[in-house]
């Protein structure tokens, strides 16, 4: 079956190079040119993955976002600005999972494409009972939610990656390197801070009040500590 992707940029000719390159690659692509119609769509089809470009003329791709994030898990790749650093900030910060910058190469929107959808695709052929625990948090691979004291976490289909990662290696270091191929299926680039947003994002969700949860092992990469 092929993966339904919902393709929202106002730039119409980079939309239709886009849009084709994704077809030859075996996606069903719809198309939205501003940021209401991409809602629309978003809401009222049955899609797998959006990309949203952040610059739209109508409301923002941020603010198209915040509303997804309102109703959906749907996972939400970003187009974003080369070079700007605060709208990656603020879109991880609202629930994107991944951004690529503008002008972006069709073939590595592609993969990161893939890669998620292989993830979300691998966790929901899980298990039923296959339910773990973790001190205060608790692991439901079927429904790929994690609940914190019973109560479901606002996760990501990234951040839930990255997480269920760090849980499963709880006490052990797990290197960035790691981390990044088996959370968001791509190899660490130098003066990439994707993955340091989500963990950023992760112990806040988690509670601020005790940030040594997800300790930072300098030069190493990340350890989950089960509380006591």
């Amino acid at each position: 079956m092929q993966n339904r992707v919902l393709l929202v940029e106002d730039d119409e000719e980079l939309r239709q190079l886009l849009a084709r390159y994704l077809g030859n690659q075996g996606f069903e692509v719809r198309e939205a040119g501003n940021g209401l119609d991409g809602l629309a769509l978003a809401k009222d089809l049955d899609c797998d993955i959006v990309v949203l470009d952040i610059m739209l003329p109508d409301i923002s791709g941020l603010e198209v976002l915040r509303q997804l994030r309102a109703e959906t898990h749907l996972p939400v790749v970003l187009l974003t600005a080369r070079g700007d650093e605060t709208d990656r900030i603020v879109g991880f910060e609202v629930g994107a999972d991944d951004y690529i910058p503008k002008p972006c190469n069709p073939r590595e929107l592609v993969a990161r494409l893939q890669a998620l959808l292989r993830r979300v695709a691998w966790d929901q052929q899980a298990e039923v009972d296959a339910s773990r625990t973790y001190g205060d948090l608790r692991v439901e691979p079927a429904q790929r939610r994690i609940f914190q004291n019973d109560a479901p976490l606002d996760l990501t289909a990234t951040e839930y990656e990255v997480l269920q990662v760090l849980l499963a290696h709880a006490g052990s270091v797990v290197r960035k390197t790691d981390l990044m191929q088996w959370a968001l299926g791509r190899r660490l680039a130098a003066h990439d801070r994707t993955l340091d947003m989500h963990i950023s994002n992760l112990r806040r969700k988690l509670g601020g009040d005790d940030p040594a949860r997800i300790e930072t092992v300098r030069g190493l990469g990340y350890s989950y500590r089960v509380p006591a």
